[in-house]
């Protein structure tokens, strides 16, 4: 794929300057560029990284002297990062699986698939199946029987949709994502386990001892699918587990990251994002907006509001009301957060201040 640079300019809605039919088939960094690549120098920091590549033209500032920088044409906006994504999805050359459904792809004859279809080798959908228009399905991709999905599906090499889930338009789902497995719900029949009198104790007030219980655990089967909305995207090897009776559901525009676990009933609002490493347990409730940062833990039947942030690290414990931004495990304020770090750092001092203080009490009691 080629484009000019006025083409790129009128994709981004920005002008232009310069000569607008500066050919260019790719982006790169300002140093690496060659001169079919824009350079893609949005802050004046990467601007001395022109001269060390062969870029025709750059992506820059507002107000740079694209000239000065020995360029022929440039784009110069306030803020570029917001042309990131109609930039590189331009650009981006897809997962090249080739139109139609290939020979050794198993498709059910009863399922439905729209138009502009592209099914990859030895990908296979299943039984009562619907699928909308413009499905890209790559290798080894599966889809379990009865499971709905609209538009504009992208699913990577090797990612699975298990059976009888609801998706929306426009979802990607990343290699080895999972959409649709059983939850991890487990319970003992002849009497209650250690993690029940554990926890039943705990919320009594008892002090934590010994404890015994069964440990022959019975699998309590997931009858409930996954109901995910429209412009959802799962990471690489991430997982959302299917309901026990009702379905987990995930919200319209939320992004999730790498190797995320979201467990079986819980409800993600819309519009969250959740980075690598992120757990959330089962029957979690997180409202909308809400930022998850890498390694954040989130406990089963809590309540996150909307516009929730909370940095990496975070275990969260309790529910978090609405706009608050939390840090630590458990998880306080983050100011509150910081301020315990800070007090941390003086432990040390502290320690050998209270030594220091021993021995003059000491050697004070043996004098007198």
């Amino acid at each position: 794929m080629t484009f000019t640079l006025s083409e790129i300019a009128a994709a981004l809605g920005a002008d232009f300057h310069g000569d607008g039919n500066i050919a260019l088939s790719g982006a790169a960094e300002p140093q690496d560029a060659r001169a079919d690549q824009l350079a893609l120098a949005m802050d004046p920091k990467y601007a001395d990284g022109i001269a060390k590549g062969q870029a025709r033209a750059a992506l820059l500032w507002d107000g740079a002297d694209w000239q000065a920088l020995g360029l022929d044409g440039a784009i110069c906006m306030a803020r570029g990062k917001t042309a990131m994504p109609i930039l590189t999805r331009a650009l981006d050359p897809g997962l090249g699986i080739a139109p139609g459904i290939h020979p050794s792809a198993v498709v059910d004859d009863s399922a439905e698939i729209g138009e502009g279809a592209r099914i990859g080798p030895l990908a296979v959908i299943g039984a009562d199946v619907k699928i909308g228009a413009n499905a890209q399905v790559g290798a080894h991709a599966s889809i379990g029987y009865g499971t709905v999905i609209g538009d504009d599906l992208t699913l990577h090499p090797g990612a699975r949709i298990a059976h009888l889930c609801t998706i929306g338009n426009r979802y990607t789902g990343q290699s080895n994502s999972v959409v649709g497995g059983d939850g991890f719900s487990f319970v003992t029949l002849d009497k209650e386990s250690a993690v029940e009198s554990l926890r039943g104790g705990m919320a009594e007030g008892d002090a934590a001892g010994s404890v015994e219980g069964s440990a022959h655990w019975a699998r309590v089967h997931s009858l409930g699918g996954v109901e995910i909305g429209d412009d959802v995207e799962l990471g690489a090897s991430s997982t959302i587990d299917r309901g026990t009776i009702r379905a987990t559901r995930i919200g319209r525009g939320t992004k999730i990251d790498c190797q995320v676990q979201v467990g079986h009933n819980a409800e993600v609002g819309e519009d969250v994002m959740m980075c690598g490493n992120v757990g959330v347990s089962g029957s979690a409730k997180i409202g909308n907006r809400v930022v998850l940062g890498g390694k954040v833990g989130v406990s089963d039947n809590i309540f996150i509001g909307d516009d929730v942030i909370a940095g990496g690290g975070t275990n969260i414990y309790t529910n978090v009301p609405a706009g608050r931004a939390v840090l630590g495990s458990p998880a306080v304020k983050i100011e509150t957060e910081m301020a315990i770090r800070r007090e941390l750092r003086r432990l040390p001092r502290l320690a050998e201040t209270l030594r220091e203080l021993q021995k003059t009490v000491t050697k004070l009691v043996d004098k007198g």
